[in-house]
């Protein structure tokens, strides 16, 4: 959530960033100033009113004290008027304060400099390529061939138990499965990310604190009578972890990782581009987050993209960086960069990792913040990324790495699943 005195101070800047997400934010950020200024006219009535009827009360105390009891009675009649005016002024400044609360859910991050204008994916600027895409033997397959050839993954028992979207991975499949998972972890913990187990679940609070409600509601799975939310991703819990803490200067940064199952409705997303892993309703990701200091939160972006980068050479997969437009963006957003893996038997890019920097957008709505050099509480940075998410990248090594005697598994995973190919 955007920062009220920011956009007080910025209000031309945060209109003409927010244009890059395509909207016209005129309207809204006029909206807020004129909610803040009617707040705060409210908020010093009220002081005054209060301050006028403390010192009454000090008053008819001293006028009972010197027998004046017929003066102090005519000033309880003010003030008892005064506590009535009190709690007037409060009610308005409740639903004023309410009313630009729910203003400021509405309006996203204020994208980067850096982020390029566009209004979809075909407008992400690509900064990174690297790796040959290989060339494979005539008859290749796509992942969900190879699946059901080899027996590995089971869309269609999957539907059977839950509906589309949720397969059911089998003998090597689920190997492969576990020795990503582990890999990803031990690459990230050995980066200097300490390793957390989290809930799969959390609550309304959480969900509002890293920006997934209002916004994306409609994506999550909702347990209506508990009033908990499947997580869509390990930012949920993982940055919550942090909510309504004060952090000192000298603990930043913070660096945590975590594997979660993730579970998003995906409502809307039919057709062949979503066939097997390629969107699905659960999968397992590993992610990695970061708690920084202001002023080193882009130097620490930068680091989560090479430390990503680091995992996709050792897997030898064909990859590229894309710097997302404004209108490719997450509403949360200030800068993201995703990375995509080629498809060598699907022809296409397939996004296989999300690496953003919230600023303090996050921790305007979590509460996050520490003691400066100061001593005064400052709003931290929020970081988060992919580390990997698995459906897409086993894909990729399903399809890039197949050949006529079988799917061979990279070199780097082979100490993890315990064997060299499925056949």
């Amino acid at each position: 959530m955007l920062q009220v005195p920011f956009i007080r101070e910025n209000k031309d800047l945060v209109i003409t960033r927010l244009a890059k997400r395509n909207i016209d934010a005129t309207q809204m950020i006029n909206d807020v100033i004129s909610f803040d200024e009617e707040r705060r006219r409210i908020q010093t009535e009220l002081d005054n009113t209060l301050a006028e009827s403390n010192a009454l009360s000090k008053e008819i105390g001293n006028l009972y004290k010197s027998g004046e009891a017929q003066k102090a009675n005519i000033l309880k009649e003010k003030t008892s008027q005064l506590k009535e005016t009190s709690k007037e002024l409060n009610d308005a400044l409740n639903t004023k304060s309410d009313e630009l609360n729910q203003l400021l859910y509405k309006i996203p991050n204020v994208p980067n400099e850096m982020v390029p204008n566009g209004t979809a994916d075909t407008d992400n600027l690509e900064v990174f390529k690297e790796g040959a895409i290989p060339v494979l033997h005539e008859g290749a397959l796509p992942h969900w061939e190879l699946a059901k050839k080899y027996d590995i993954i089971d869309f269609e028992l999957g539907n059977k138990i839950a509906g589309a979207g949720f397969p059911v991975y089998k003998g090597k499949g689920a190997r492969l499965q576990r020795a990503l998972i582990a890999y990803f972890l031990d690459k990230n913990t050995a980066a200097g990310y300490t390793e957390y187990q989290l809930p799969h679940l959390v609550n309304e609070a959480s969900g509002f604190g890293t920006g997934q409600l209002p916004d994306k509601e409609g994506q999550m799975y909702h347990v209506t009578e508990d009033n908990l939310y499947l997580i869509p991703t390990a930012e949920v819990p993982g940055t919550n972890i942090f909510r309504d803490v004060v952090l000192n200067e000298s603990e930043l940064p913070v660096s945590i990782t975590g594997y979660t199952p993730c579970f998003r409705r995906e409502a809307g997303s039919y057709g062949a581009h979503v066939r097997g892993l390629n969107r699905l309703h659960q999968f397992d990701k590993v992610e990695i987050l970061r708690v920084e200091h202001p002023t080193k939160s882009y130097e620490a972006l930068d680091g989560m993209v090479a430390h990503v980068k680091t995992i996709l050479q050792e897997l030898k997969l064909p990859y590229r960086i894309l710097r997302l437009c404004g209108g490719d963006l997450g509403f949360t957003s200030a800068l993201t960069y995703d990375f995509e893996v080629f498809s060598t038997a699907q022809d296409r890019w397939l996004e296989i990792s999300s690496v953003s920097n919230f600023e303090t957008f996050q921790a305007n709505r979590l509460k996050l913040r520490f003691k400066n050099s100061d001593g005064k509480n400052e709003l931290a940075h929020t970081l988060n990324g992919s580390s990997l998410a698995l459906p897409r990248v086993l894909a990729g090594i399903l399809e890039n790495y197949q050949t006529e005697a079988g799917i061979v598994i990279p070199e780097v995973l082979q100490a993890y699943t315990g064997f060299k190919i499925i056949d």
